[in-house]
């Protein structure tokens, strides 16, 4: 085997693309090409960094029959016996299709991907899966989209441990409507809900608030309510239903009726 084949034997078991080994070693791609094509040989710098970055001994690259030593079995197995349990930094060789739908590649898997399917550490597509995630349905540690899944979630429908959107749900959720341990919202469910009209153990609303501790113009709780129009503890009669959409209705506005009315159908 020359020292070419090695060259780019170790560069595919490593998953690196030709790109990226340049990248790393301050060389062309077309430098990385003609080392492996043995038309060309790294300088001792550039062999001595390689041997490094492989855990391959110099002999083995510059020795035709050479196999690799002991040692480099050893650093090879480790990096196997890893890779089982924990995720990988290098990311896997690219790959992208060469159909064509919509002005992009219908996959694309890469560090930087983008086509109607993307999965790379920055993903940009209609579903996109990566570190940063953005598309028509995103999932990713930072991810925006129409549908958005991640840590940090941005989206029209956002879910994640950080979500905001038009609808979002998540640890802390921020929203039109949003649901989480932390809520804040036009409309809010949660462990903590704040908005306009809250549902939560401690929920303050602006027009209504309804929870174990309840604070709000309309105000019904378990434990606790404290209302500037009406308060009440405990189950709502009929006549007091009746009454609170009443105040709700004179006093919130007509762009807010939605909302009114998802709080009215948790009165009861």
């Amino acid at each position: 085997m020359t020292t070419g084949d090695k060259l780019a034997k170790l560069r595919k078991n490593a998953n690196y693309t030709q790109e990226q080994l340049a990248e790393i070693l301050g060389v062309s791609r077309q430098a990385v090409s003609k080392w492996e094509s043995d038309l060309a040989f790294p300088e001792t710098e550039k062999l001595i960094r390689i041997s490094e970055l492989y855990g391959c001994s110099l002999d083995y690259l510059l020795k035709e029959n050479s196999e690799p030593d002991a040692e480099t079995s050893k650093v090879q197995q480790k990096e196997d016996d890893r890779s089982l349990f924990t995720l990988r930094v290098r990311f896997p060789q690219e790959r992208k299709s060469d159909r064509i739908l919509w002005g992009m590649p219908l996959y694309h898997i890469g560090k930087n991907a983008h086509g109607v399917f993307a999965v790379g550490l920055n993903a940009k597509g209609i579903v996109a899966l990566g570190m940063k995630a953005r598309g028509v349905v995103s999932v990713g540690l930072l991810s925006m989209g129409v549908i958005s899944f991640g840590t940090l979630s941005l989206g029209l429908l956002a879910f994640g441990v950080f979500a905001l959107g038009l609808a979002a749900a998540g640890a802390i959720a921020a929203g039109i409507i949003s649901a989480g341990a932390i809520s804040v919202g036009v409309f809010s469910v949660g462990a903590i809900a704040v908005g306009d009209f809250s549902v939560g153990a401690l929920a303050v609303g602006k027009y209504g608030a309804i929870g174990d501790n309840a604070r709000g113009m309309i105000a019904i709780g378990d434990s606790e309510a404290h209302g500037t129009l009406f308060e009440k503890l405990g189950e709502l009669t009929p006549r007091e239903t009746e009454r609170v959409s009443e105040l709700l209705r004179s006093s919130v506005p007509g762009w807010l009726g939605w909302a009114r009315s998802l709080f009215e159908s948790r009165l009861g």
